[in-house]
């Protein structure tokens, strides 16, 4: 890999854990040269579905070769395997649960997944408990090395997958629901700019519509524009129709869940 190589970690130990700083130096033992970038350590603990959701939004704003480790996995030890996978010029570590569910599901040319099973790789020592400190930071520091990602094992194409919900596009109207509640409060659907886009020609510059649970909810263009306490919604920064309270939290104040119904009509 050109340049100096980026690592990013993502998991659900809670920044204040000495797992996150143990995982740190096994990958810098092994490659002093890697830079390391915190994607965050405050996924809940074992939501698999919010780790998916949130490297499969973040990825994307990192360089090419870019390394992301995931480490959420409540099935360590068990007979899940370890996963490396390369798509749209990123690679992915981490466990076979679901967690790269919205890397698989963008359109690619190229989605190649491996499970890991070269243990040279790994550290000498292995926990059945730890098994970020000591198999994906390993594997993730010597890839960075340059080692190739067939040396780490052989391509698989029975990966797990979650169900997650895509939105359907008829009529003038694209149906989704809610698939995530932020530590703000904030509930993000599923449906996209480019699904609102997709209706139609110029549909995007169009006026439209925003439903949720059959209800009207005023759109504006960012969190100051709306009134306290008022449910609004927004094109997120991810490019996500969200639902918010300025100042408050939109999912308690108005009872909105994973799984509710959002609907969006164009025109």
């Amino acid at each position: 890999m050109p340049g100096r190589p980026l690592i990013t970690l993502t998991t659900d130990f809670g920044y204040d854990d000495p797992f996150v700083g143990v995982m740190k130096g096994v990958i810098l033992k092994i490659n002093p040269e890697v830079e390391i970038v915190d994607i965050t350590h405050g996924i809940r603990p074992h939501d698999i579905q919010e780790a998916a959701f949130t490297i499969g939004m973040n990825y994307r704003y990192f360089p090419a070769d870019t390394i992301h480790v995931v480490v959420v996995d409540p099935g360590v030890g068990s007979a899940r395997r370890p996963l490396l996978v390369f798509s749209e010029n990123h690679y992915f570590i981490g466990p076979d649960n679901g967690v790269f569910s919205y890397i698989y599901r963008v359109k690619h040319e190229t989605l190649d997944v491996v499970h890991i099973t070269a243990e040279h790789y790994f550290l000498q020592k292995m926990s059945p408990t730890f098994q970020g400190r000591d198999l994906f930071a390993p594997v993730a520091a010597w890839f960075s090395r340059g080692v190739q990602i067939e040396k780490f094992g052989d391509p698989i194409t029975d990966y797990r997958t979650l169900d997650i919900p895509f939105p359907q596009t008829s009529d003038g109207r694209v149906a989704g629901s809610i698939i995530h509640i932020d530590r703000f409060g904030n509930a993000i659907s599923n449906i996209g700019k480019t699904d609102i886009e997709s209706l139609g020609e110029k549909a995007g510059v169009k006026p439209f519509k925003v439903y949720l649970k059959d209800t009207e909810v005023r759109i504006r263009n960012h969190y100051h524009e709306a009134a306290d306490g008022i449910l609004c919604s927004l094109v997120n920064s991810s490019g996500c129709i969200e639902f918010f309270v300025k100042g408050g939290r939109a999912a308690a104040e108005y009872g909105i869940s994973v799984g509710d119904e959002v609907k969006v009509v164009v025109g």
